[in-house]
């Protein structure tokens, strides 16, 4: 049995001040849990017996053409990962409509969230 848990509160503080310690201040606002107006993350798990952490974060620049989904793991002893679950075939753009735009978003999230749990639990048949 996984001891990979879901964790529905807050973004856990960590990401945001590993993520800075490794990249610089200011170098993740998507991340900053006390941004009230930035989106918070979609999906995050915490492993209850090593402390790791992974979440699924929508990453919002200003420019709206590089608009996507990011995949972040906290290791136990410090650090901040970021895996790459490759092109997720979402960049919200000018133009798109609106019902493609979410289908667009819906199946980034999908594939950003597929890659994280065949991170925690493995590939899966």
């Amino acid at each position: 049995m996984s001891a990979w848990r879901s964790y529905e509160a807050h973004l856990i503080p960590a990401f945001h001040e590993r993520f800075e310690e490794r990249w610089g201040k200011g170098s993740a606002p998507f991340l900053d849990p006390a941004a009230q107006n930035q989106p918070m993350p979609r999906a995050q798990w915490i492993n209850a017996d090593t402390g790791a952490a992974l979440a699924v974060v929508p990453i919002w620049s200003d420019d709206e053409e590089h608009r996507s989904f990011g995949v972040f793991y906290l290791p136990p002893a410090g650090d901040i990962w970021v895996l790459r679950p490759g092109y997720p075939g979402y960049l919200e753009g000018k133009g798109a409509g609106k019902e493609r735009e979410v289908a667009l978003r819906n199946d980034g999230f999908k594939k950003a969230v597929a890659h994280a749990e065949e991170f925690i639990y493995g590939v899966q048949e």
